[in-house]
């Protein structure tokens, strides 16, 4: 049997409207013993936020940057989102951390294991774990104290004059 490609559906049951959708797929899906379709059904996953991802960026990384010194130099933003990832990074997908095929190595042509996850596989519930390593080893290791909204320190506040 020769059928073409079933293109990946994703639909949330927000409504009998919805259901009603799921009703007409599920009639027309085709069968085939050799190479059948996989059907799941689970909770909706939350991924990271865009606000998420600001607030790490004009945060934390941040005040790490500008204050953490490592044998006598400070080092970028950038650098230390890298590092991170490397460091704090879940090695394996989890379920409710990350996303579903997540990986965080690949090899390259030459043979040498690169990093290729992302925050932006990382759920809700994965990104926080991720940033409280992140305030853990810059506090901890680096000595830095983290701007608040409460000081004005804050970049995204504004202070009344």
């Amino acid at each position: 049997m020769s059928r073409d490609i079933f293109l990946t559906r994703t639909i949330l049951l927000r409504s009998l409207d919805q259901v009603k959708v799921c009703h007409r797929i599920l009639d027309n899906l085709p069968v085939d013993p050799d190479h059948p379709l996989q059907v799941k059904f689970s909770e909706q996953q939350k991924i990271r936020t865009p606000d998420q991802n600001a607030l790490m960026w004009s945060g934390p990384l941040r005040d790490i940057s500008e204050q953490g010194w490592v044998n006598g130099q400070t080092f970028s933003a950038d650098a230390w989102h890298y590092q991170f990832k490397v460091w704090f990074l879940p090695e394996e997908a989890e379920e409710g951390i990350t996303k579903e095929g997540y990986r965080k190595w690949d090899i390259s042509p030459r043979g040498e294991r690169i990093l290729v996850g992302s925050t932006t596989d990382l759920l809700t519930k994965g990104f926080s774990n991720y940033l409280e390593q992140v305030y853990a080893y810059g506090a901890g290791e680096l000595g830095v104290r983290f701007s608040t909204k409460e000081d004005g320190s804050w970049q995204g506040h504004v202070q009344k004059p």
